[in-house]
């Protein structure tokens, strides 16, 4: 049983599977930090710094008047908080961009290398084989 799991574990599938997870989890650590330190401050420059994000309906119970929706849910209140909902999108749409530019950019990368090999100068080809018949026949009929 010990070598069927060292050998499960050996094959290159799940080796990659790991090296993409932790990979992965270092980039969403990246990306993480450029939209949050970098994208959505800039965002804020042009809007003014408006974040959604204590926008909220009272559905039920009290809450002191312009509490955070923090400080409401502290207070034991029902709230349909509707603005962490839309900052949450935001921010989805712009982490997905910054993952699409970044996934561009790689394929960018990706494709100049492949068209460099691609590109390479071919040796010079013989001639084929019916055109080896045709030069053979061609000298039998001139004798």
């Amino acid at each position: 049983m010990i070598k069927e799991f060292r050998d499960f574990i050996a094959r290159g599938n799940v080796m990659d599977m790991a090296v993409g997870i932790i990979i992965g989890a270092a980039f969403t650590a990246i990306v993480t930090s450029l939209v949050g330190d970098i994208i959505n401050p800039i965002i804020g420059l042009f809007t003014g710094g408006v974040d959604f994000t204590n926008n909220y309906l009272v559905m039920s119970g009290e809450v002191p008047p312009n509490a955070s929706l923090e400080q409401a849910r502290e207070a034991g209140a029902a709230v349909f908080a509707y603005g962490a909902f839309l900052m949450a999108v935001i921010n989805f749409l712009i982490v997905a961009w910054v993952v699409f530019m970044l996934v561009k950019g790689v394929n960018k990368v990706k494709d100049a290398a492949t068209k460099k090999e691609e590109a390479a100068p071919e040796a010079p080809k013989g001639p084929s084989e019916v055109e080896l018949l045709m030069e053979i026949r061609d000298a039998l009929r001139a004798r």
